[in-house]
């Protein structure tokens, strides 16, 4: 499974693109359809940004998995993995919007990123319990993986890093212009139909 979860951290900007694909192909959206799934996708967004500014550029690396530092705050003090919540979002707002197969082809894309989320999570987890031992775990044992907690965690592992909107959204422009094109395609398909 660990040889399999390197696959998939290694493609993961690649994973969504058959789903993308499908939905497109069997694209039956209607204006709620866009109006509700617009909502979700722009949630998702909002919080792939957040967590950004603050993990910066590094959750862009598909060699190996990497960390200069533990970022637990922002996002990270609600939660693990706020950028997978936020794609996760993104893939479900995309999905109602074109309401593509629904919600059979959404589900199963869902229970598809959980799956592949929950094998790079395992070897992200991994590592930084190797290179931050103790700090990792007090983390790990006070933040949630998914569901996202609103009380405050100890203090001892609050790291206090700036956030950067700038960097963030320079790092986020892949992101943001995959999101234009697919929107574009699927607004070109709705006005064509």
């Amino acid at each position: 499974m660990k040889k399999l979860a390197q696959i998939l951290f290694k493609y993961r900007s690649y994973t969504p693109i058959p789903f993308v694909v499908i939905m497109l192909i069997f694209y039956n959206g209607n204006v709620l359809s866009w109006a509700a799934g617009s909502i979700v996708l722009l949630l998702g967004e909002a919080i792939r940004l957040w967590a950004i500014i603050f993990a910066g550029s590094l959750t862009r690396t598909t060699t190996c998995v990497k960390a200069k530092e533990l970022v637990t705050c922002g996002p990270y003090s609600f939660t693990r993995n706020p950028l997978y919540i936020g794609n996760v979002l993104i893939y479900v707002g995309f999905g109602i919007i074109t309401y593509s197969l629904f919600p059979y082809l959404q589900l199963v894309a869902l229970a598809w990123f959980i799956f592949q989320y929950i094998l790079i999570i395992g070897i992200e987890e991994e590592f930084l319990a190797g290179k931050f031992g103790e700090k990792y775990s007090e983390y790990k044992k006070n933040t949630p993986r998914f569901f996202p907690k609103f009380i405050s965690q100890n203090a001892e592992v609050f790291t206090h890093i700036k956030p950067n909107f700038k960097k963030g959204l320079k790092s986020e422009i892949r992101t943001l212009q995959a999101l234009m094109s697919v929107a574009l395609l699927a607004m070109i398909i709705h006005l064509v139909k």
